[in-house]
């Protein structure tokens, strides 16, 4: 909506008005503290959206990521549906499906993730009797959301930047230039797409 789409732009904006480092070095220690991950790690999540949520860490800064965009809800059922799938009780099956659904798939749902008709419906037909895959369809549509939507912007966002940057590139004169102009480049690519 339009106020949403106001509101990122505001806090987009307000990011690039000033180089505090502080705050987004703070954001770097909440997401990696005592959890160090190696360069070529962090570098690896940039090749496929698979191997940044495969990896704890990178997982946990995709999601502070949305979280950061109010839409953290594609990820929460993206790891829903995988901790569904290794449910080894077929006793649980159904009340595990059924607070899935009505969390995230069905009308009145608190984290509606946005699905197309057919596979909400096909998704909810799933629903009369729940097996391991009743959500794969559902999970694999919001994966590809995420993939052409988001990911692409985490990869462009201080979430992912302040992790790949080489240590004790601070915001020194020089580097706060250089720091700024990207956040400003990565805010007008942004910018540029929501129009």
């Amino acid at each position: 909506s339009a106020k949403d789409m106001k509101h990122r732009l505001g806090f987009l904006l307000q990011k690039s008005d000033s180089c505090d480092y502080s705050s987004s070095q703070g954001k770097k220690e909440k997401i990696a503290s005592s959890q160090r991950v190696s360069q070529e790690e962090v570098r690896k999540w940039a090749d496929s959206l698979e191997n940044l949520i495969h990896h704890d860490r990178g997982l946990a800064a995709f999601r502070a990521f949305l979280k950061s965009e109010y839409s953290e809800e594609n990820i929460e059922f993206w790891v829903s549906c995988e901790d569904y799938k290794k449910t080894k009780s077929p006793a649980k099956l159904s009340p595990k499906a059924r607070k899935i659904y009505d969390e995230f798939i069905s009308v009145q749902a608190t984290k509606e993730v946005n699905l197309d008709s057919c596979t909400r419906e096909k998704t909810s037909h799933n629903m009369l009797e729940p097996t391991l895959s009743c959500f794969d369809e559902a999970q694999r549509k919001i994966f590809t959301l995420m993939e052409k939507d988001s990911y692409r912007r985490f990869l462009k966002s201080p979430y992912y930047l302040d992790l790949v940057s080489p240590p004790g590139a601070g915001c020194g004169p020089e580097n706060c230039k250089r720091s700024h102009a990207h956040t400003l480049d990565c805010n007008s690519n942004i910018i540029s797409q929501c129009a």
